[in-house]
């Protein structure tokens, strides 16, 4: 009798893309021949709504479909909403969607009566997605910033939450084996978010404490000096606590501070804060002698297109793409 074979056929996938994710769709579909690149019409009518057109309509019936969106401001929202829920409604066996960073993350708390949790607001929509051929959407994002948010998420879309943080391991498996690696959170959230992920590093741990009026940030367990110590946090705004962060592991005796966030969010060009020397002006002037060269790397992930756009080639900052773990979630 012959021997079932034992080779995996991967599946075929129709990748569409919004337009800030074109690079990123181009770095996904470049890693496997089982995923074609599709392309849709973002125009507009004279009024400044939406007239647009996916291509391929009628070949991608009975085919695995997949959209790769990034909501980077409310004004883009919208028409890829649209999309989102036209490509499960033209008869395609799955629907994916791959939203690398869930942008509402933050606003998930009702702290007096008045509050508007968006996060939640942007689950129901996702959730109401139309059910494909197949069944629910999947929905890929990576590092969600409130671990409770995973619960916001109704029955008729398959969450799958991802995680970057593979791709900064294999990043410090590349430094010179010198050097003593030490994980900082910059909190107890990022602590609970990531540490089973890097527990076979020694970690530090930094707290916010408030004094009057202010939000000081001081150590509160660990022991960084001597090491190079990589800051890890799932987004970065304004940096603000970053760099706050990275006085108090200096002023601990760290050799060096690096840091590593999933996603580089980065609002009013704040990156410039990091930028070494000879890689532009800093943004704030009063911060200047404590940033430049304070940070010996910012690792970031593509899941910011235009914040990958903005720091190219700029130090301390490098891109780890998400490129290949996105193409292998769409197997899953």
């Amino acid at each position: 009798m012959e021997k079932p074979s034992s080779i995996i056929t991967k599946k075929q996938v129709f990748l569409y893309h919004c337009v800030e994710s074109e690079q990123l769709a181009k770095k996904v579909a470049s890693l496997s021949n089982s995923i074609q690149l599709q392309s849709i019409n973002w125009r507009s009518f004279a009024d400044g709504f939406p007239n647009l057109f996916i291509n391929n309509a009628h070949n991608i019936r009975a085919q695995h479909v997949v959209f790769l969106a990034s909501f980077s401001s409310p004004a883009v929202i919208f028409e890829q909403l649209s999309v989102i829920f036209a490509l499960p409604r033209l008869f395609v066996a799955s629907f994916t969607l791959v939203l690398p960073f869930f942008p509402t993350g933050t606003f998930e708390r009702m702290e007096e009566e008045g509050d508007v949790a968006t996060a939640f607001t942007m689950a129901r929509i996702l959730s109401n997605i139309p059910v494909s051929r197949g069944g629910p959407t999947s929905l890929v994002i990576y590092d969600i910033h409130a671990l409770q948010e995973r619960f916001y998420f109704g029955d008729h879309v398959l969450p799958l939450f991802e995680t970057g943080i593979p791709l900064l391991k294999q990043r410090l498996q590349q430094l010179p084996e010198s050097e003593k690696i030490v994980i900082a959170f910059p909190d107890d959230g990022a602590w609970k978010r990531f540490h089973k992920l890097l527990d076979e590093f020694e970690t530090v741990i930094c707290t916010k404490v408030r004094e009057g009026d202010k939000r000081i940030v001081r150590l509160k367990e660990g022991e960084p000096a001597g090491c190079h110590v990589v800051i890890v946090d799932d987004l970065v705004q304004s940096g603000g606590t970053l760099i706050e962060c990275q006085k108090v592991l200096a002023a601990h005796g760290a050799a060096k501070v690096s840091a590593y966030v999933t996603h580089g969010v980065f609002p009013k060009q704040s990156w410039q804060k990091f930028l070494h020397k000879n890689s532009g002006e800093s943004l704030q002037s009063d911060i200047e002698n404590h940033s430049k060269e304070a940070f010996s790397y910012f690792w970031i992930t593509d899941s910011c297109p235009l914040t990958v756009k903005a720091i190219e080639d700029k130090a301390p900052f490098e891109v780890l793409s998400l490129a290949g773990s996105i193409a292998d979630a769409l197997q899953t």
